[in-house]
């Protein structure tokens, strides 16, 4: 049964980004730590983390840490006292890949499964959840049938979907191209992002299908127009990517999305947030003005043919207008109805004859009258290729907008009735927060008799307002029938202890997440032979899968044991049906059904060569390819140059 909470998960480079993302609506955060989180440059240390810890747990919100790289052995201990670190600051959960987590003596933390086990099957799913995960991210190329079939199975653990953000265009923790070609690995949270590259695609003819495409980069995920589906399909956990993305566009999407699942929860009463509070914006979100490569909701609703950004990976920004006057220091633009201005400093696009994404930034912009403008940009004329009359001219920076998130943006706040009362010796006020928390505080006082009986209420009243320096806001305000004399200082005092002690009780009430036990006896992994596409790259993972009933355990591929052509990536994205070449797309279609085949494809960056293979059944595509010798001679000078440990593949009987 799924459980009543919606939770939206909101990413954090740093703790500042992550009190910000609370403020906009997060119900939980997730964030790397100092070391081993699949985001290596997005990492943080202890007090800050701390600082965030404490931050959330105000509003009920949850802390979730990254801890989801693939490991070697003689990382292990150090990863152990990660985790037991985190678990002293507060911390509510690991995401993790790394089965050999689980072999280690851990304090009792919440255990997540992170996107990176590749978890696409009903089978898969119970497994983990039987092996002890609560929370489980799913594939993102999940149909809502899928996700269906596999919360039938998933009884009590957490299903948890990616809303919104970058692609990987390969299952995750399924591409292995970045450590073949520069010796990073992504399961080790270094990845060269090889997928957003220029490739020329040739046939097995070699004739070309398409030159300098980006044909392995896809538009990013947006699946704002699919929440209620998504909860009617089981997910109860939103997750949003993006640990390397900048505080405006973390407020923005957050916000967003926060939005949107309250606009479900107000049709949905059976349901719940996960945290307290409500927000209130001093902008109107929206992710489009923020960076995007164009927006997909990818295989949610099936499979569509237009998901790839082919031309460009980068930001090309909303429309703006057009040019319409070319000089030699400046040009001019009529601007859209919809923009209202230009500033200094915004950042312009267009697209040249070559099909290739440019841009500039705006040294001066200058009103003309009406919707033109007059454009000094931040570059010599020459320079701007193909800027001409007519060309159609985007904004993928807005000062305005970037000066408006730079600011305080957003105030959540926690509904508090607030009712005051005579007592035998005085006066008490009583707080009663939206999650039914309680605080009260008293003050003895002389009854004497206010002279102005509405002027008397009107003060406690004003009094009960003060909450501006809380997290607090008064929902309702309940005042005694004779109200008696308060000086406005007793008052103002009495409110700040009830205020104080409320806050205490939330701290009280608050508890840790439970960590889920393992089934006994220990669950059957759906398989019983693991390739290097399971990612085992210590001992300790592999006596995890030996004890569920794995027979057969290869390395990881970080640990050069496959050293010939492999597949370096499998992805449900196809090359062939996005440049409509697919067999499929040719049934019935006269003069053209039967002569389309899923023949192998080849793409082709620099030196670089990879062969797209079909698998038409499953519905997948493999690009495969082989280590670069160069890779190997480094891995060889790192391993001599300190002491590593890491699991190689032996016979299972030698592994107990």
């Amino acid at each position: 049964m799924p459980r009543r909470e919606l939770e939206l998960l909101a990413p954090a480079r740093d703790a500042d980004i992550g009190i910000e993302a609370v403020n906009h609506g997060a119900d939980a955060v997730y964030i790397g730590g100092p070391a081993f989180g699949a985001r290596d440059k997005a990492g943080n240390d202890l007090a800050d983390l701390e600082r965030l810890v404490k931050h959330a747990h105000r509003y009920g919100a949850r802390i979730f840490l990254t801890l989801n790289t693939i490991l070697r052995d003689d990382e292990l201990e150090p990863a152990q006292r990660l985790v037991r670190d985190a678990w002293n600051i507060g911390i509510d959960a690991l995401i993790v890949q790394d089965m050999g987590l689980l072999e280690l003596d851990l304090p009792p933390i919440q255990l997540h499964a992170s996107t990176q086990t590749d978890i696409r099957t009903p089978e898969k799913a119970r497994f983990l959840q039987d092996a002890g995960f609560s929370q489980m991210v799913l594939a993102r190329e999940l149909t809502l049938p899928q996700i269906l079939g596999i919360a039938a199975q998933v009884d009590h653990a957490t299903l948890e979907f990616f809303v919104h953000g970058a692609l990987c265009v390969a299952y995750s923790g399924q591409c292995f191209i970045s450590h073949a070609h520069t010796g990073r690995s992504a399961n080790r949270g270094n990845c060269s992002q090889e997928c957003r590259l220029p490739y020329t695609v040739t046939d097995g003819a070699g004739r070309i299908v398409a030159h300098d495409k980006h044909v392995l980069s896809l538009k990013d995920n947006d699946q704002s127009a699919n929440l209620a589906a998504l909860v009617d399909a089981g997910i109860r956990s939103f997750k949003i990517e993006g640990r390397y993305k900048d505080m405006g566009t973390v407020k923005n999407v957050t916000a967003h999305y926060r939005q949107l699942l309250d606009a479900v929860l107000e049709q949905r009463p059976e349901l719940a947030r996960a945290s307290s509070g409500r927000c209130r914006y001093t902008f109107t979100p929206d992710p489009a003005r923020s960076f995007n490569r164009g927006a997909t909701d990818y295989f949610v609703q099936g499979r569509q043919q237009d998901i790839g950004a082919f031309d460009t990976p980068k930001h090309a920004g909303l429309p703006l207008g057009q040019v319409t006057r070319v000089a030699a220091d400046h040009f001019e633009l009529e601007i859209d109805d919809a923009v209202d201005a230009l500033h200094n400093g915004d950042a312009l696009t267009w697209v040249d004859l070559q099909g290739e994404l440019q841009g500039v930034p705006v040294n001066v912009a200058t009103p003309r009258g009406g919707r033109l403008w007059r454009v000094a940009p931040n570059a010599e004329m020459a320079a701007l290729k193909d800027l001409r009359r007519g060309t159609a001219i985007s904004r993928n920076r807005d000062m305005a907008w970037e000066r408006l998130l730079s600011r305080k943006s957003a105030e959540r706040r926690i509904a508090v009735d607030l009712m005051w009362s005579i007592t035998a010796d005085g006066l008490a006020l009583d707080a009663i927060d939206e999650d039914g928390h309680h605080a009260r505080a008293e003050v003895a006082l002389a009854r004497e008799p206010a002279r102005d009986a509405t002027k008397a209420q009107e003060s406690l009243r004003e009094a009960s307002a003060r909450l501006g320096a809380t997290i607090f806001e008064a929902r309702s305000v309940t005042l005694p029938g004779q109200a008696p004399f308060v000086p406005a200082a007793l008052a103002n005092g009495l409110r700040r202890e009830a205020i104080e002690s409320l806050e205490s009780a939330r701290a009280a009430a608050f508890e840790r997440l439970p960590r889920a036990q393992p089934a006994q006896p220990p669950a059957r992994y759906p398989e019983d032979t693991l390739s290097y596409l399971a990612n085992v790259y210590n001992s300790r993972a592999a006596a995890f899968y030996a004890k569920h009933g794995v027979r057969l355990i290869d390395a990881a591929y970080e640990s050069h044991e496959e050293l010939g052509e492999v597949s370096l990536m499998i992805t449900r994205h196809c090359v062939r049906y996005s440049l409509s070449l697919c067999p499929k797309q040719a049934k019935g279609v006269v003069g053209v059904q039967g002569t389309v085949r899923a023949e192998p494809l080849t793409l082709q960056h620099g030196n670089d060569r990879l062969t797209l293979r079909f698998d038409c059944k499953a519905c997948e595509m493999h690009v495969v390819g082989r280590m670069r010798r160069n890779v190997l001679r480094e891995a060889a000078k790192e391993a001599a140059a300190a002491p590593i440990q890491f699991y190689r593949t032996r016979p299972a009987a030698q592994r107990a």
